[in-house]
């Protein structure tokens, strides 16, 4: 039963955790240098793409805005800027056109300007999927420390809904299973205490049994 436990209970930490990983807000430091609109189609990906925008018709086929970046070590980074509207994950974004023009004035400002990217999702280049970007903040410098206030609020939050759940649970079993499992063990034994002195009542009768037998033969043939 104990391994039974680590095979269903490690797969399913592993999908709890990369679904968290992925629904989450995470934030980037990076310098936007320009915006891009390409015509997308999409195909078995579509689970990791949001909605065209509020209003326009839902094609597999359209346009999708992007925003072009570069890490503080010169690196690509590319997000995708897709209106969630009311479906999963809840951030509710509609203002995809409004990322955009912000991320254009930021690209033609002098020198370099670094911004903190809020944003979704992951960057697999293999199959063509993009993280989701949610908001556009201006930061000091690439070194900007950013703390996760909301990932850190919703873990703490989260363990204690399941630290109650346990202790909820462990009173439950306490109060009501625990109960009805010494009652079975009880009953088991006292079947197999009465079992064994109906064995030993059995094993008597038969040797008292032998025991007569024995004397009247030998009495009559002996």
């Amino acid at each position: 039963m104990k391994y039974v436990k680590w095979i269903v209970g490690i797969p399913l930490v592993l999908v709890v955790l990369l679904f968290a990983q992925y629904t989450l807000p995470g934030r980037d430091v990076v310098r936007i240098v320009g915006t891009d609109v390409k015509r997308m189609d999409i195909g078995s990906s579509s689970l990791f793409w949001a909605a065209p925008d509020a209003g326009t018709n839902p094609n597999w086929t359209r346009d999708v805005r992007f925003i072009n970046a570069v890490w503080p070590n010169g690196e690509p980074r590319v997000y995708r800027n897709e209106d969630t509207e009311w479906s999963w994950p809840p951030y509710f974004k509609f203002n995809s056109s409004n990322v955009t023009a912000q991320a254009q004035d930021l690209a033609k400002k002098q020198g370099e300007v670094w911004v903190a990217i809020t944003h979704y999702g992951w960057r697999i280049q293999l199959f063509t999927i993009f993280p989701n970007i949610i908001s556009i903040q201006e930061v000091a410098g690439p070194n900007a420390i950013l703390i996760p206030w909301f990932n850190i609020t919703f873990f703490t939050i989260l363990a204690l809904i399941a630290y109650l759940i346990f202790r909820a649970v462990q009173a439950f079993k306490r109060r009501r299973i625990d109960p009805v499992v010494e009652n079975i063990d009880e009953f088991i034994d006292d079947v197999g205490d009465n079992a064994e002195q109906a064995r030993a009542r059995a094993e008597k009768h038969a040797t008292a049994a032998t025991s007569g037998f024995r004397r009247w033969f030998k009495r009559w043939f002996g």
